[in-house]
């Protein structure tokens, strides 16, 4: 027993001293920014250049506990979640089995069998026409270690583990995605509850205005057609009215799928408070900062990880394999014996070694294979990394001119009411007809519409800053450990 333990730990010693010789392929190196990423803000940006974060419940600075409540819902019950998170699950599983590969492999096996020999082969011939016959009992376990040689296992599991950060960063993409439609939504819909406040406010002018009309067309002091002008302008009210209640029906049912309800089973009241708040502030740092931010960036990078690991596999099949492998137990015709000296058994080997020689250059296709799909993952990268500024970029603009629209929308709101208020007093005094009252209500109510279109506008730019930015979501738990590690 003593001998068979020497003997297992100097091979061992063997295939360590011979995993040491190197490792095929390049360590990862992140990619270099493309130009103009590093050292300089954004052309709409404004605040300190290192403020670019935002906490993972990035929606809370709106401070609307009913979009709160929306969110959570959403990231617990919402079907895609759920499958990110089992993606995640698969891609974790995938890493650990790459793992055990550069682990000893070792297995217990027993058995028993009972055979007998021909008579009449040369062995039975050789025995005097005589036959073996017999039970066999067995009792062992055997052991097998790959030598990583020239670290091709190691890359293994190098990609592997890229491969489960990318997942985790898609999972992050999905929750950050997610929540941002529901933001978008819910504003939409609160923006429409605004709008449904105005005209029900016009709904009720247009209805005192056509009964004015009508009490002086009794009078005699007009004629009939400033009264089918009133009545058409009540007419129209209501049906912009029934207009804006079937989008915002429409927009509840997106808001109940988002949250992982049945749309019967989601009915948001209107707010008791229809003004839209005031959009937060979204602090903006330097470009380069998207790169930390990002889950579909983070995404990119671990995905270029495991493409430059892939390229080091292929390297290693130009290698030879070192494979150890051994046994020991025991081995007797009568279970009684089983335990007993004599009853021993036990191999180590073969080290085996197998060196490619001639492979009609398979090798060599696998390894222009892998190069060029780290190629073309650099240059997905790139694409994202400028497509992630354009959002940036555009999502900033947004909010400046939305802001200077909604300045000189104020004044045309102003200017229309008071346009109003003196058409209608014209009116009642006899010096213009009500042609100018019905000019003038539209122009109001148009204003009006548009001030909270506007601000919703607004509101949704400010969502799209923080969806552009990443919105804080980084990866967690053990996989941040991963990355740090590499």
């Amino acid at each position: 027993m003593k001998t068979v333990l020497t003997k297992i730990a100097a091979a061992a010693s063997l295939a360590v001293a011979l995993a040491a010789c190197g490792t095929v392929g390049q360590d990862f190196k992140a990619p270099a920014n493309v130009a103009g990423v590093d050292g300089s803000t954004f052309r709409h940006g404004a605040g300190a250049p290192d403020a670019a974060q935002l906490p993972a419940q990035w929606w809370r600075v709106f401070g609307d506990a009913a979009l709160d409540q929306l969110e959570q819902s959403a990231l617990q019950d919402n079907p895609s979640v759920k499958a990110a998170g089992e993606r995640l699950l698969q891609a974790l599983a995938q890493s650990g089995t790459a793992r055990a590969n550069q682990g000893v492999n070792v297995s217990v096996n027993t058995g028993i069998s009972n055979s007998r020999t021909s008579a009449n082969t040369s062995q039975g011939l050789a025995l005097g026409n005589r036959s073996i016959s017999g039970n066999n009992f067995s009792v062992g376990g055997s052991l097998s270690y790959e030598i990583d040689l020239m670290g091709r296992v190691k890359r293994l599991v190098e990609a592997s583990d890229a491969q489960a950060l990318a997942a985790e960063a898609d999972r992050d993409g999905v929750l950050l995605m997610l929540s941002s439609q529901v933001a978008s939504t819910y504003w939409q819909l609160r923006g429409l509850d605004a709008e449904l406040a105005i005209l029900n406010g016009a709904l009720d002018t247009r209805r005192e205005s056509a009964q004015l009309v009508e009490a002086r067309f009794n009078a005699g002091l007009t004629n009939e057609l400033d009264l089918a002008r009133a009545k058409v302008e009540l007419q129209n009210a209501q049906a912009d009215l029934h207009e804006v209640q079937r989008q915002r029906n429409q927009l509840e049912n997106s808001l109940a799928t988002l949250t992982g309800k049945a749309p019967s089973a989601l009915q948001l009241a209107a707010s008791s408070n229809v003004a839209l708040p005031q959009p937060p502030a979204i602090p903006v740092g330097l470009p380069a900062s998207l790169l930390a931010h990002r889950p579909d960036l983070v995404s990119s990078v671990a995905s270029l990880r495991a493409a430059n690991a892939q390229v080091g596999v292929a390297e290693g099949a130009f290698y030879p394999s070192l494979q150890l492998t051994g046994n020991f137990g025991y081995a007797s015709e009568k279970l009684r014996d089983l335990a007993q000296g004599g009853s021993r058994q036990f191999s180590v080997g073969p080290l085996a070694l197998s060196l490619p020689i001639f492979d009609g250059g398979r090798n060599q296709a696998n390894l222009d294979l892998s190069k060029a799909r780290y190629g073309e993952a650099l240059a997905n990268h790139e694409t994202k990394l400028l497509t992630a500024l354009r959002e940036v970029e555009d999502a900033l603009s947004d909010v400046q001119q939305r802001q200077l629209q909604g300045d000189a929308q104020a004044l045309s709101q102003e200017a229309a009411a008071r346009a109003y208020l003196v058409a209608r007093t014209r009116y009642e005094r006899g010096v213009s007809n009500y042609l100018d009252v019905t000019d003038a209500q539209r122009s109001s109510l148009a204003a009006d519409r548009a001030a909270v279109q506007i601000k919703t506008q607004r509101l949704l730019a400010t969502v799209a800053v923080a969806r552009s930015l990443g919105a804080g979501w980084q990866p967690q738990g053990e996989l941040a450990k991963l990355a740090a590690a590499r």
